[in-house]
């Protein structure tokens, strides 16, 4: 056989196990990725060897980390902080995220000095050290909140729209029979997250002994919604006065969908607003932060200016007070 036909087919089978390896893997993505969305978060832990304990108090994030005996304020704080976590689905204890938090950025800041006076070979002075700690205090606390805040309302707004065709889910189980609980246990294992491990932990909640009334209206509390709340006086007049529940639900389902539309026309009207909120408060951060981490000599070599604290001091105050007049312009209630 001439060189020519064995290089074609040398090149011919290199192509052929190429274009089955690609095809192997992604058809193992496809199914992997198949096999995530079919179940929800609760389920995954389950499956994974946590107990149905262990589950519900990592996802309800049950045994608190806040210290007792602060300040009201900060009390206040620390427990939105913890909600946020619990909105974002974050299942990390919320001790060890508060203490990196506070911990990264002093750790960066005393690496910029470090850079400062070794490799870089300047001096350090209160206007290096004032951008330094701004830098560190974004890059280390800033972003990784903002990350955790924007995945906590991404959540909470798709439990919004889930809740509705969760509803009728539990009108189709009520309408064919099935006992409300199993109803709403039929809602853990067909509804995604997050809506379907937050009904999950209410239904395991009521294994463990506490009343469906409770479960349920813990659920509310923890998302603080309106339409969960309605729901769960649905149930509680039911259950005192009687009434058919299947049309009483269903009412609720199209009374919230009709809430809902009115308030996608208020966000359509207010979406540029709202964009120029997020642009405004979002885009300095990071521009700051890229031209920091690119050109950090960019701030540094005119931190020794006279000027530069008072400007910078300014600067940072004229953010924050754009940053609440545009939040407050844009914070619609319906």
């Amino acid at each position: 056989m001439s060189p020519i036909w064995i290089r074609a087919l040398v090149l011919a089978c290199t192509f052929g196990a190429v274009a089955l390896a690609a095809e192997a893997l992604l058809r193992w993505y496809l199914s992997n990725r198949a096999g995530g969305k079919a179940v929800n978060l609760r389920l995954q832990m389950i499956g994974m060897g946590r107990t149905t304990g262990e589950t519900m108090n990592l996802l309800r994030r049950q045994n608190s980390s806040v210290p007792q005996g602060l300040p009201p304020l900060m009390d206040r704080y620390a427990h939105k902080f913890e909600r946020m976590l619990m909105q974002a689905q974050v299942t990390a204890p919320t001790g060890r995220i508060m203490l990196t938090i506070l911990i990264a950025p002093v750790a960066i800041f005393f690496v910029m000095l470090l850079l400062m006076a070794t490799w870089w070979g300047i001096g350090i002075s209160s206007g290096r050290i004032l951008i330094s700690a701004t830098f560190a205090l974004l890059l280390g606390a800033m972003l990784p909140l903002m990350f955790f805040n924007f995945k906590a309302t991404r959540t909470r707004k798709k439990m919004e729209e889930q809740f509705p065709v969760a509803l009728d889910v539990f009108v189709r189980g009520l309408r064919a029979g099935h006992p409300i609980a199993a109803a709403l246990d039929l809602l853990t294992v067909e509804m995604p997250d997050p809506i379907g491990s937050q009904f999950g932990l209410a239904v395991d909640e009521v294994t463990y002994g506490a009343e469906l009334r409770d479960a349920l209206q813990n659920m509310a509390e923890r998302w603080d919604l309106d339409d969960m709340r309605m729901f769960v006086v649905c149930l509680s007049v039911q259950n005192e006065t009687g009434g058919n529940l299947a049309e009483i639900l269903e009412n609720l389902s199209r009374v919230i969908r009709e809430r809902h539309s009115m308030m996608l026309k208020v966000r359509a009207l207010s979406s540029e607003g709202r964009m120029t909120g997020i642009m405004l408060t979002v885009l300095p951060v990071l521009t700051f932060v890229g031209l920091f981490l690119m050109n950090s000599h960019f701030f540094l070599d005119v931190a020794d200016d006279p000027w530069f604290i008072p400007g910078f001091g300014m600067l940072i105050i004229l953010y924050f007070i754009g940053f609440f007049t545009i939040r407050k312009m844009v914070d619609l209630k319906v």
